[in-house]
């Protein structure tokens, strides 16, 4: 990650901040695979992220699409049945869970589990509800700004103005 920064950002508008991020995370990939160059955003994680390790790997999503995930999980349906279990719990409480409260239930998935395959870094990382942890590659931004042909140029600055607007 040489000549990336991180940083903690803040939004008022969860499902604003989502769209706006997947726009110019979109705009600086087509960017880059024309022109060369890295990703800009090497990384977003919420406040609410959640990562389950399977036997292919680990899975990341929010708290709120566990129904989504559940069909890509490779674990045993008992262990899978577990983990829905909490996440109904967590999803009936969404409009007062905290980042506190996300921390308790994944320590009791994995307590029940028998074995620590839930993993939740917003705790470990400080963020709050309304708050992302964003990685950005310095590098290849700059990169990008000074390859980006006229006709592309409009778009690079609009990415880059909205990713500024949270910083």
């Amino acid at each position: 990650m040489r000549g990336s920064v991180s940083r903690i950002v803040r939004f008022d508008n969860e499902e604003e901040f989502i769209d706006e991020m997947q726009a110019v995370f979109d705009v600086f990939s087509e960017l880059s695979s024309r022109y060369g160059g890295g990703d800009v955003i090497e990384g977003i994680i919420l406040w609410d992220t959640i990562g389950i390790q399977d036997d292919e790997g680990i899975k990341i999503f929010r708290v709120g699409e566990f129904q989504m995930v559940r069909g890509s999980l490779n674990l045993p349906v008992e262990k899978i049945f577990t983990l829905e279990r909490f996440f109904d719990e967590m999803e009936s409480k969404w409009d007062e869970l905290s980042v506190e409260d996300i921390k308790y239930f994944v320590d009791l998935m994995n307590e029940s589990l028998g074995e620590e395959r839930v993993y939740y870094d917003a705790y470990d990382l400080g963020l709050e509800r309304g708050e992302a942890y964003i990685v950005i590659n310095l590098r290849s931004l700059q990169y990008l700004d000074h390859v980006v042909d006229v006709e592309d140029r409009d778009a690079f600055e609009w990415a880059l103005s909205t990713l500024m607007k949270y910083i």
